[in-house]
């Protein structure tokens, strides 16, 4: 995204996060725009106090990094936390929560159409994790990219996964939780990859990667990731649930006109520029003290990001995607419009603006 003047009066933020792992480094060359040297996809990052706390998949199983600072991160140890004892299978996309005071994190693992999600727990960030329990998530059918977060005093989980049993689309869902390891009821669908600035890359159609935020009005907003991970048409959208609005309820969701963060102008939404140092841009993670929605940022100045992309200039692969630093922030009297749906067609409000 370009910088755009008299923004609030902020100024260019980049957190300068230099993420080490026990990972393929690239040797040479200088990071651009914020790419850290940490060769790896979906991050989540949060702060808890003034200690900022990383978590990401190592293959077979779960580190996490804990420092004083961001730019310490680079510097502190990556403990695993979890090994897949189990031969659970493929292990995607972790997400670390703290919720009364315990932290929790949640994970995508199998192999083919037996992808479900699991939890672990510890008293502590880095250490003393619990044995992975499956989630209990309505109609057991493939599951990733879920998490869990607390809205009007209600705890949910939100996740990307399938209608029925094949693999036709990826759709968001939603389902009330009585613990942060007991989903509660029914499962409810919230998106579907139906606009046609998500269905330039399909084979499946993707609305994936989820991550709750709340704007200065006290509205509920999950930004998530659309169109293919294998195409630099990969991007990031926002759903608003309506003032008042059920969670539940998908005609109480009101989506983005386009891509609010990607790398090709014709997918984004009017008003919003694509990208000028990454391809591909998503998977994020707001930067949240405790990763609880109740602290998200109000108007005006710009707030931590971190997501995955692929340098401009780079052939656009899984296997080049990097973690990248950047920030956000709230964009005011923004209108997400839609047809032929019941109820009103409209719904003005807090937008998010993205920046590298």
């Amino acid at each position: 995204m370009r910088i755009l003047r008299g923004l609030y009066g902020a100024v260019t933020f980049a957190l300068s996060v230099v993420l080490a792992a026990a990972v393929t480094l690239t040797s040479g060359g200088s990071a651009q725009a914020g790419q850290t040297t940490l060769r790896a996809a979906d991050p989540s990052v949060i702060r808890v106090g003034s200690t900022y706390i990383s978590v990401q998949s190592t293959g077979g199983g779960i580190a996490v990094r804990q420092a004083a600072s961001t730019d310490a991160l680079g510097s502190a140890p990556a403990r695993q936390v979890w090994s897949d004892t189990q031969g659970r299978g493929e292990v995607w996309a972790p997400e670390l929560v703290r919720d009364g005071g315990r932290y929790y994190i949640y994970f995508t693992a199998g192999v083919g159409a037996n992808h479900r999600m699991f939890v672990i727990s510890s008293a502590a960030p880095d250490s003393g994790y619990t044995a992975e329990t499956q989630l209990a998530l309505p109609g057991d059918k493939w599951a990733i990219d879920g998490t869990m977060f607390t809205f009007s005093g209600q705890r949910w989980f939100v996740w990307s996964g399938w209608a029925g049993d094949t693999n036709v689309e990826q759709n968001l869902y939603i389902a009330r939780m009585s613990s942060p390891t007991t989903p509660t009821g029914a499962r409810y669908i919230i998106s579907q990859p139906r606009e046609s600035w998500e269905r330039v890359v399909g084979n499946p159609y993707i609305n994936e990667g989820p991550e709750a935020i709340k704007d200065p009005n006290g509205q509920l907003h999950i930004v998530y990731s659309a169109n293919g991970s294998w195409s630099d048409r990969y991007c990031l959208a926002d759903l608003r649930l309506r003032s008042g609005g059920d969670p539940t309820y998908v005609w109480d969701w009101y989506k983005s006109n386009g891509c609010l963060f990607g790398s090709n102008s014709s997918t984004m939404m009017s008003g919003w520029d694509p990208t000028l140092y990454v391809d591909g841009p998503g998977h994020h993670s707001f930067v949240l003290l405790d990763g609880d929605i109740a602290t998200s940022p109000p108007a005006g100045p710009r707030f931590p990001l971190m997501f995955h992309a692929v340098a401009k200039g780079t052939p656009y692969s899984w296997s080049n995607r990097y973690w990248y630093t950047g920030s956000f922030c709230w964009w005011g009297g923004v209108t997400y419009s839609r047809a032929n749906v019941p109820g009103p067609n409209t719904d003005t409000g807090w937008g998010l603006k993205f920046f590298e």
